[in-house]
């Protein structure tokens, strides 16, 4: 139990002193940390100046100590090439053979910054790494540090020099989350300090690797009813047949929701799954990687509501 005590106080300090940063954003914070301690890859879509780039360097910042993360952030643009950031083969002069030299995406913590912006060769060399953690140059395999994760980011407003991603790539973004605007009063506050440029330098490492990855593990413990599985697996199937859909859900987004609900309830304290766990992830774990009949309908609400319908069927056992 003081085990259990301890972890979920690492957790709740890796939200704590992101809260620092990103301001009025705890639910978001809790979804984000959700995906990075199921050791999954999120995805940032939003509007220009809320702060998503901030997020990224903001948990590279917390997580770290005597061990320093690499954190590289890669800048897309419509003349990359995937080389850049996988790494490539050069030959030596003095030893007369090849050696790597590793790309950026070879890092514990990786920045795709408008991942859009580059072409769709370029995002397919990111395919491998973030499915098999690992990067195939010629007939070597070279695997990033652990911990491993990838946040990505893109605005949804400009379609000028942008390239959508394909489901392929959409399928191993583990979440999709948007920051929105802040309240009022909580813009207030940035006014007066500027936290991106202030606050993120003043934040200091909360966790050690080894402490961040022992939190990695001890989500994957986290129990889940067989009821609540039965559920993840019928709102994932559903996508499949839904005439709102021509493209549902593949098997990696159940084992993500199921990954997401865990991860979820150790951040609540919790070392079990509730049905409110599958409600909150069900559209930010799913919605992105399905295809609308109609482009004007709203995925997320026929998600919420797929999900809805499906908890409120379960039938607890006596």
């Amino acid at each position: 139990m003081e085990h259990e005590a301890a972890q979920n106080a690492c957790a709740a300090a890796l939200i704590g002193g992101a809260e620092a940063v990103i301001r009025g954003k705890r639910d978001f914070l809790e979804l984000l940390t959700a995906c990075i301690l199921a050791r999954g890859h999120a995805l940032l879509e939003d509007n220009p100046g809320l702060g998503k780039t901030t997020v990224a360097k903001t948990f590279a910042a917390l997580i770290g100590g005597e061990q320093e993360v690499r954190f590289k952030r890669i800048q897309f643009t419509p003349d990359l090439l995937p080389y850049d950031i996988t790494g490539v083969d050069v030959f030596d002069p003095e030893t007369h053979a090849f050696r790597f030299m590793p790309g950026p995406v070879l890092s514990n913590i990786v920045l795709a910054d408008e991942i859009n912006r580059t072409t769709p060769k370029v995002q397919s060399a990111l395919l491998e790494v973030m499915a098999e953690r690992q990067v195939t140059i010629g007939n070597t395999s070279h695997k990033p540090p652990e911990p491993f994760f990838v946040i990505a980011t893109q605005n949804p407003i400009e379609s000028e020099g942008t390239f959508a991603l394909p489901a392929a790539q959409l399928d191993r973004f583990m979440i999709k989350l948007s920051l929105g605007y802040p309240e009022r009063d909580v813009e207030l506050t940035i006014l007066d300090d500027n936290p991106a440029e202030t606050a993120l330098l003043a934040v200091k490492p909360v966790l050690s690797i080894e402490q961040f990855t022992s939190l990695q593990d001890a989500v994957q413990h986290v129990f889940c009813h067989n009821l609540l599985k039965e559920a993840i697996i019928d709102i994932v199937r559903q996508t499949r047949s839904h005439r709102s859909f021509i493209l549902g859900a593949s098997p990696r987004a159940a084992l993500h929701f199921l990954s997401l609900a865990k991860s979820l309830a150790f951040i609540k304290g919790r070392n079990y799954v509730t049905d409110a766990d599958l409600a909150t992830l069900a559209a930010p774990a799913l919605a992105h990687r399905l295809k609308l009949r109609d482009p004007r309908a709203s995925a997320d609400d026929i998600i919420r509501e797929i999900t809805s319908e499906r908890i409120n069927a379960i039938k607890p056992t006596a």
